[in-house]
């Protein structure tokens, strides 16, 4: 069997190719190139594929992505509360999922995960292989045992931090964050304790073999992503990317499909430039965005300060968006803040696909502000992303539908009276 790359090379469409052409009202044949270009991926590993997985696409030519990471801690949460922020992800339309598990029976939890997820469903295989020894004992065999272990369960995409390197090290001395990565920050303790290269850059056309033979996407990890506004466009997250474009190539020409992470918190007049920088460097290869933030003095409000850099950097050239929740810097979110964190992302994804003229983005919101400007309160609330929120803050005060809009009142409405002389427009002259 071959990767939906291989096959797209091919010329061949695949049955995921057709559902992701339906689903965005493309051609197949225009789905088929870009998989074949790299421009386009498909996370869909095979056994989760012969499951309840739908296909879903990423890349610059469909709509803009959203993920939801979730996962146990030591301190927090465990497998059935994971389950719960599974379907809150999914209530409020998540595109993927991440399993970002550190505690518990982490097994378990993601072969529960992957059966009951029917979107891509993402992990960081370096969690788990923390959690059998310490960093420092890590070999070589752990990495690609258990990368291997992961793929047969069904994981769709692995992010890898194969991009941080020995001589990259230095580079964060004059850094106000330093590494904010867990995966990027471990790696480099690993580098330092055995003064050797990367053990995931070593082994990396290894790992391209498993992953190919399960169709398994890389997420390329930013381990050096800037974590606050000082640390952006650096020398050291450039020196990442470089390598990151580098392995892109390497992963391509084994068939391999390829996602690249990026940053981070990012000041906004940087967003546009990194957006570019990763296009050229990774040559079209879709990125995927943690944000990014804009400002770093606002926790609690995280959600908001990347919702607003993830506009910018969707419309600028970014296919993917990671959320960021309220709880972003102070701890591990809840079921609350997983839906207040894909809402957010979702309406910057939504903004920007706006503003890229893509196909139905527009039509949704002419559709509700055709009901809005009919007062039509039960398709306006149906229309909305959270038609839930929506309504329980429209019939808070007030009955639930009205012939006037909730803030001005029955004589001050200002869509009432447009509406009336509207009717009155369409109705002719009156009498002279």
């Amino acid at each position: 069997m071959t990767t939906q790359r291989e096959q797209a090379k091919r010329g061949i469409l695949t049955e995921p190719m057709r559902q992701v052409a339906q689903a965005e009202s493309i051609p197949a044949p225009q789905v088929c190139d870009e998989v074949a270009s790299g421009r386009l991926v498909i996370p869909a590993n095979r056994v989760h594929l012969a499951g309840c997985l739908r296909p879903i696409g990423i890349g610059r030519s469909v709509s803009t992505k959203v993920n939801a990471n979730i996962g146990a801690s030591p301190l927090a949460s465990d497998e059935a509360g994971e389950l719960r922020k599974l379907q809150v992800a999914l209530q409020y339309h998540a595109d993927t999922v991440m399993d970002l598990s550190t505690g518990g029976d982490v097994d378990r939890c993601r072969c529960r995960l992957i059966e009951h997820s029917p979107v891509p469903l993402g992990t960081v295989p370096l969690y788990e292989m923390i959690l059998r020894k310490p960093i420092e004992e890590l070999t070589c065999r752990d990495i690609l045992e258990t990368c291997r272990k992961q793929a047969e369960q069904g994981v769709d995409f692995f992010t890898i931090h194969a991009g941080v390197l020995r001589e990259h090290l230095d580079l964060i001395q004059e850094r106000l964050a330093g590494i904010v990565s867990r995966g990027g920050s471990l790696l480099a303790r690993w580098m330092m304790y055995h003064g050797k290269q990367n053990p995931l850059y070593e082994v990396f056309d290894d790992l391209c073999g498993i992953m190919a033979e399960y169709d398994v996407s890389f997420s390329l990890g930013d381990g050096l992503r800037p974590g606050c506004l000082a640390d952006a466009t650096d020398a050291a997250q450039l020196a990442e990317l470089r390598t990151l474009g580098e392995l892109t190539q390497r992963a391509w020409e084994k068939g391999c499909q390829v996602i690249v992470e990026g940053p981070g918190h990012v000041p906004f007049d940087q967003i546009q430039r990194n957006m570019e920088l990763q296009q050229e460097i990774c040559q079209g290869a879709p990125f995927y965005v943690l944000g990014p933030l804009v400002t770093d003095v606002a926790p609690g409000y995280d959600h908001i300060t990347s919702a607003i850099g993830g506009t910018a950097a969707a419309y600028y050239g970014a296919s993917f968006l990671c959320y960021v929740t309220p709880r972003e810097h102070l701890g591990l979110p809840d079921d609350q803040d997983v839906r207040q964190g894909v809402i957010a992302a979702r309406i910057a994804a939504h903004a920007a696909d706006v503003a890229r003229g893509l196909g139905k983005a527009r039509r949704w919101d002419d559709q509700l502000s055709i009901a809005r400007a009919n007062l039509d309160w039960k398709r306006h609330l149906a229309l909305a992303m959270d038609p839930e929120t929506a309504r329980a803050m429209h019939d808070e005060k007030r009955l639930a539908d009205t012939d006037h809009c909730t803030m001005c009142g029955k004589d001050w409405c200002s869509v009432r009276i447009s509406k009336m002389i509207r009717n009155a427009s369409a109705a002719g002259p009156g009498p002279s």
